[in-house]
């Protein structure tokens, strides 16, 4: 029937393709001489694998697999150079295949919903012009810090997945604006997604999720969904704390952040030829009290925002929790603040 197809298909030099649902186990050869296909459809057959023939296919943009029987990337797909839309959505695949994914520059989308993958490849950063990326119901365990370089990423999927966190450097993926993380095992969001600064939907229902990052209020989020995780609930009990002894280092570094300040410090000239210390000084934070820097020693606190009234979300009602890091137990035992302390069960 395929073979039928094909010849048809041969005499009207179609743009368009569809083979689905002919249970097919294979593409006949003959595919490669349709070279002015852009839409190829092979959806719900019975594939394993594909024809390198399938590789003459020079002017394909978009490819739908799914529902196939695929157990890896087919290498042929490396030679679609100019594929933008790439569906192998419900197969079987457990790896990507990193020679495959180096040579798909043009794809914009990639559906890999319903597969076995446990990770992904360090050279998924070579997918550069990626903007959707959908791993829904995988078994992935962690991302690696390469999807970070996905600097067109717009929307990323990975519900349904074991996840328990995200990369540090997640902040990294500026143009996201979608991110639907639902169902996995996430205990905390890295502090840099506060850096997404075009992020309008955030899914994070059902995962191990105790609190927000310090810059949630940062993002111009229009949707939040996190129930059905753990949040911290607004139980204000009485405390106060003794001022703690800090370290050496801390106390060093304290004093030349505050130098850094005055344009005149001797140390912000100095400081240039210490690019190791320079750079130490770049990952300080901020006290959400009195504004001053500091290195390693903090007192992690929760502030609890009104997602209608401060953050603006028309899905969402009820006091949200966002951490807040200050520089010492002076600053927690000090008047006119909102600031919690975190109790831990």
């Amino acid at each position: 029937m395929a073979d039928t197809l094909l010849v048809r298909a041969l005499k009207g030099k179609p743009k368009s393709l569809n083979l689905c649902n002919k249970k097919l186990d294979k593409v006949p050869k003959a595919i490669g001489k349709l070279d002015c296909v852009l839409h190829l459809q092979l959806r719900g057959n019975k594939l394993k694998t594909l024809p390198i023939e399938i590789s003459h296919l020079f002017q394909l943009q978009i490819l739908n697999l799914g529902h196939n029987e695929l157990e890896e990337l087919p290498e042929a797909l490396e030679y679609l150079t100019m594929l933008e839309k790439l569906h192998l959505f419900n197969n079987k695949l457990q790896s990507l295949n990193p020679k495959v994914l180096t040579n798909l520059r043009n794809l914009t989308f990639l559906n890999l919903n319903s597969n076995q993958l446990k990770t992904f490849p360090p050279e998924i950063c070579r997918l550069s012009s990626l903007q959707h990326l959908s791993v829904d119901q995988n078994q992935l365990t962690e991302l690696p810090v390469e999807l970070c370089a996905l600097l067109r990423l717009e929307e990323f999927h990975a519900a349904n997945n074991q996840l328990t966190n995200l990369p540090l450097e997640f902040g990294f993926l500026v143009n996201l604006e979608r991110l639907h993380l639902q169902k996995n095992k996430i205990r905390e969001l890295p502090e840099s997604l506060g850096k997404c600064y075009k992020l309008r939907v955030v899914d994070i229902a059902a995962n191990e999720l105790r609190i927000f990052p310090t810059e949630l209020h940062n993002l111009p989020l229009k949707e939040l969904y996190c129930e059905e995780n753990p949040l911290l609930q607004h139980i204000p009990v009485h405390s106060v704390q003794e001022e703690e002894v800090l370290s050496l280092k801390e106390v060093t570094a304290r004093y030349v952040m505050k130098e850094l300040k005055d344009r005149w410090s001797y140390l912000r000239r100095a400081i240039r030829h210490y690019p190791q210390i320079k750079d130490m000084l770049a990952q300080a934070s901020r006290c959400a009290v009195c504004g001053e820097s500091f290195l390693n020693t903090w007192l992690e606190c929760v502030r609890f925002v009104d997602a209608k009234g401060d953050l603006h979300l028309s899905n969402l009602h009820g006091l949200i929790p966002v951490r807040a890091l200050l520089c010492s137990y002076k600053c927690f035992n000090s008047a006119g603040h909102d600031y919690y302390g975190v109790a831990f069960p």
